[in-house]
């Protein structure tokens, strides 16, 4: 099971009362206090999946799952809420997302990106002790060059006025 949420619990309760007896999300909006498009995205997810939907359960979705709910969409013209139910999604801006960026790249664009930082790149390693030093060299050479570079701009450049 994925992560809970307790934001908006006792809200999105009400709400999922609410649609039962009849209301709609602006009138739901209203009167929890709440903006009208969450209130909207919930609606949408409760009429697709029922009671299940408002449940904060966070689920992740594999490649293929994202492709397959894409393509009905995009390639098919499948009616979200009918993909919705058939697969299971929870939320419809993650399949607005899926959709967008299939569109755009096709299935390869839905490809789980590597979370977290990217690793730093290796410090190369040298067969002799020479070929360290001459990277060495090359290293200090090349910042000696751009000081003289950063020395004759500042010698270029004139005050406009004299200074005290």
């Amino acid at each position: 099971m994925g992560v809970i949420s307790v934001k908006y619990a006792r809200e999105r309760d009400e709400a999922t009362k609410l649609f039962a007896q009849g209301w709609g999300a602006r009138a739901v909006a209203s009167r929890l206090g709440l903006h009208r498009r969450v209130v909207q995205r919930w609606e949408y997810a409760w009429r697709a999946l029922g009671e299940e939907a408002q449940l904060p359960v966070y689920k992740q979705y594999s490649q293929d799952e994202k492709v397959r709910a894409a393509r009905m969409v995009a390639d098919e013209g499948a009616p979200k809420p009918r993909v919705m139910e058939a697969m299971g999604i929870r939320s419809l801006s993650a399949l607005d997302r899926w959709v967008r960026a299939y569109r755009e790249g096709g299935p390869d664009a839905l490809v789980p990106r590597p979370r977290g930082r990217p690793r730093k790149a290796p410090t190369p390693t040298y067969a002799t002790r020479e070929e360290e030093l001459e990277a060495r060299v090359r290293e200090l050479e090349l910042e000696l060059e751009i000081q003289k570079r950063i020395d004759a701009l500042a010698d270029g450049l004139k005050p406009r006025w004299p200074t005290r």
